[in-house]
């Protein structure tokens, strides 16, 4: 069996920790990986140049301190918005502008690829036929351009999140395989991956396999070559973590889960923790703790990326 890696998304830490030296030293000494998916609240685009050049400093010095690397940078829990679909041309020419400075950010940190949503269509928009061709149209070729601005920039790849509404695309393993195909034909400047996620999929769907993570992994780990996990439930109402509480209840266990990716022709794919914590006692003190335990519940399995 291949060995996939794992990486910790920086969703859960936004607010709990805000400096770049501090984010990598609790990633590297109290959480315990050594792979990063950084989330713009910790280096976003909008802010301005002297700043940002001086926490990419920041950040690889600590890299470099600690061994830490960032593998990629992806639009966040609080930053899910309509992005490439919205409504207002030019708020879409801002976040194209906003995208291609991600690219540049990322390469500036050593980051391999940037994601997103593909777009999130409003709802009048998804049920105007005419509007939602239009707007695709116009996101892919927003997309086009950040992949020419990113291949330039050094990076590798782009990803987009399937979804578990139609409006937000790939909501289920028929709409995401077609989806993915109409991509493929748009000959972006470098590849259009997927970024799959355990606990996504449609709850009203009629086929038991659109809320069976381990039918979306095993139909898309090939094209994958990230993975949002987290311990998902029969009504995937959380972000959970791997401790023993979730444990109980979840899904998604290691074994059977890298037999999927393995059956879906999957190679050394990134497992990437993307949980979340409410604000509210106790999970918001033991949001590191608990960051910690999943990674040592998925050590024995797969490369942390950090020497014990």
């Amino acid at each position: 069996m291949n060995k996939c890696s794992l990486s910790i998304n920086t969703n859960p830490l936004v607010n709990r920790i805000a400096g770049a030296g501090q984010l990598i030293d609790c990633i590297a000494y109290e959480i315990g990986c050594g792979r990063v998916q950084l989330t713009p609240e910790f280096l976003n685009p909008s802010w301005p140049a002297p700043v940002l050049r001086r926490i990419v400093s920041e950040f690889n010095a600590a890299m470099d301190r600690t061994g830490v690397k960032i593998t990629s940078i992806m639009t966040s829990t609080f930053l899910r918005l309509n992005h490439f679909g919205h409504p207002d041309p030019q708020l879409r020419d801002y976040y194209l502008e906003w995208f291609k400075i991600l690219a540049d950010l990322a390469s500036d940190i050593g980051a391999r690829s940037i994601g997103s949503q593909f777009a999130i269509l409003t709802h009048a928009d998804w049920n105007d036929h005419a509007r939602r061709a239009a707007i695709i149209e116009a996101a892919v070729d927003n997309w086009r351009i950040v992949s020419e601005y990113g291949r330039d920039a050094g990076l590798s790849f782009l990803y987009w999140e399937p979804m578990s509404v139609a409006r937000e695309f790939g909501h289920t393993i028929k709409d995401a395989t077609m989806f993915q195909q109409y991509l493929e034909t748009k000959q972006f400047a470098m590849p259009m991956h997927m970024i799959l996620d355990v606990d996504h999929g449609d709850v009203s769907s009629d086929d038991p396999d659109d809320t069976d993570p381990y039918a979306w992994v095993s139909a898309f780990s090939k094209k994958s070559p990230i993975i949002h996990i987290k311990q998902s439930s029969a009504n995937k109402s959380g972000h959970w973590p791997f401790t023993p509480e979730y444990n109980a209840a979840g899904k998604i266990e290691p074994l059977r889960l890298l037999e999927a990716v393995e059956n879906g022709g999957g190679r050394n794919n990134e497992l990437c923790l993307e949980l979340a914590f409410r604000e509210r006692e106790p999970d918001d003190t033991k949001a590191v703790s608990a960051l910690a335990s999943s990674v040592a519940h998925w050590a024995p399995y797969v490369d942390i990326g950090l020497q014990k």
